[in-house]
């Protein structure tokens, strides 16, 4: 269901573009496909635009987005929030000095990296990603900001699944969470 705030008939049109796949990656799992929102470019006009709309008066000087649905709406709002565009990428997929931040996955770790000094604690950073679920990727980017000393604004994603209680970990770092479209879905 669409939420957000108000009632953006957009968000209606956001949350219809975004593809079930049932049983995927395994049995039991309804896969949330937001690859066809970039297919629709009404739909996917209406993610970057919202967000435009959200932060364009926030002072943010960096959208930070993680790979790799997140780069794909990150960059665009970047642009047109006229500000730095960072990516956040999985281990040795950046060609210089990185820093990154470890973050657990049900069986094992992952860790998310970015360059150095591409942020700098004066930074206003608002993190993109498509969709929060255990919220365990969005946490890491926060401490990785926190790192280099830079103020998160905010966590944006196109799509929460609140089952998963992601929004839950960002409590203790005081970032707020802002999503387009709630599925109540495994």
């Amino acid at each position: 269901a669409a939420s957000g705030e108000g009632k953006d008939a957009r968000l209606e049109t956001i949350s219809r573009s975004i593809r079930e796949i049932p049983n995927w990656p395994k049995e039991g799992i309804l896969f949330q496909d937001i690859t066809t929102t970039l297919l629709d470019p009404v739909a996917f006009g209406h993610c970057v635009d919202i967000l435009y709309e959200r932060y364009r008066d926030k002072g943010v000087t960096v959208v930070a987005g993680f790979e790799a649905r997140g780069l794909i709406f990150g960059a665009p709002l970047a642009l047109r929030l006229k500000c730095a565009f960072v990516p956040l990428r999985k281990p040795k997929k950046l060609p210089g000095e990185t820093i990154g931040e470890e973050y657990s996955l049900e069986y094992g770790t992952d860790r998310i990296e970015m360059h150095v000094g591409h942020v700098k604690a004066s930074d206003k950073v608002l993190l993109v990603d498509d969709l929060i679920a255990t919220g365990g990727t969005m946490v890491a980017g926060v401490k990785l900001m926190q790192k280099v000393g830079a103020q998160v604004v905010e966590a944006a994603c196109i799509l929460e699944l609140p089952l998963l209680k992601g929004k839950d970990k960002l409590g203790p770092y005081n970032v707020p969470l802002y999503t387009m479209v709630h599925k109540d879905v495994l």
